[in-house]
């Protein structure tokens, strides 16, 4: 009943998913938190950048927001993101495009994290000299992390699945690989269970260890 899998490289597309996901978690995890930042900054115009940025991008569809990276940036401005070969080109820009999208909900699992933070820590560094940029990375945002593992665990499962709208630019992940095998085999109960039992195996374990690691770190008060 299995023996049309052998003849399509599924572990080479979920690795191809596998990659998608980390470098997007990767790139959303460091924009988002210098969004968070600016969301709770005392300038003004570096708020207003990151709430128009947020507000905005969550309020896009993501398969947009990837066809604007290849049909946009790629094919109108010529941007290759340093690569020569399509797939390769493809592929970066669909990271790209993923951690744009991604780091607003990162930003708001983090700010979420910022406003557990009791005011007085943050009025008590300022009042010992320390500046905005020490208050908020030695104090404010370490706390900040440890309570939004939790909502972060969310954010990166939901990437996961997200990556299958990088088939849009065709990127060779598993959503690509479903439809090549749906289009030249009579199993599309078969496949569809496969390939949602390959998300099942990605998505589960990483809310569990997620979980595990949000209860060991969370913030006793």
């Amino acid at each position: 009943m299995f023996d049309f899998l052998g003849d399509y490289d599924l572990l080479g597309a979920f690795w191809t998913t596998v990659q998608l996901a980390v470098l997007s978690a990767v790139g959303s995890l460091i924009w988002g938190t210098l969004l968070a930042a600016m969301r709770v900054s005392p300038v003004p115009l570096m708020r207003g950048f990151g709430t128009a940025y947020v507000n905005t991008v969550r309020n896009i569809p993501l398969t947009v927001i990837i066809l604007f990276t290849s049909l946009g940036l790629n094919q109108t401005l010529g941007v290759s993101l340093g690569a020569d070969r399509v797939e390769t080109i493809n592929f970066r820009l669909a990271v790209l495009g993923l951690a744009l999208y991604t780091s607003a909900f990162v930003c708001e699992a983090l700010r979420s994290g910022i406003n557990t933070v009791p005011v007085g820590q943050a009025e008590a560094a300022r009042a010992i000299g320390l500046s905005f940029r020490q208050v908020l990375g030695l104090v404010v945002l370490p706390q900040a992390f440890r309570s939004s593992v939790g909502p972060l665990a969310n954010v990166l499962i939901a990437l996961i699945k997200n990556t299958t709208v990088a088939a849009a630019i065709g990127v060779a992940e598993a959503a690509v690989l479903m439809k090549e095998m749906v289009e030249n085999e009579a199993q599309l109960l078969l496949i569809s269970t496969v390939i949602a039992f390959g998300f099942v195996v990605l998505t589960l374990p990483t809310g569990l260890v997620l979980g595990w690691v949000g209860k060991k770190v969370a913030v006793k008060r």
